[in-house]
């Protein structure tokens, strides 16, 4: 997959908000370790990487559309 540097700057805060969301679940609160206190992810299932795929695809085409917008007159520069 390339890297798309050039689309960072139509991404929001409400995009990284939206995909910290849907991992959130991954998350387990509980320690490893009683002194770390701080929790860790569970392993992605299967399911949870296509999701992640589908995600990202949807993403890339939703920067790619604000580029285009962007690049039409009168849109933002």
């Amino acid at each position: 997959m390339k890297l798309r540097t050039d689309l960072l700057k139509f991404l929001t805060e409400e995009d990284i908000a939206d995909e910290a969301a849907a991992s959130v679940h991954r998350f387990n609160p509980t320690p490893l370790f009683s002194k770390t206190g701080t929790g860790s992810l569970t392993p992605a299932t299967e399911q949870d990487k296509a999701e992640e795929i589908r995600r990202s695809e949807a993403l890339v085409q939703k920067l790619k559309q604000r580029l285009r917008e962007s690049q039409q007159p009168g849109g933002e520069p």
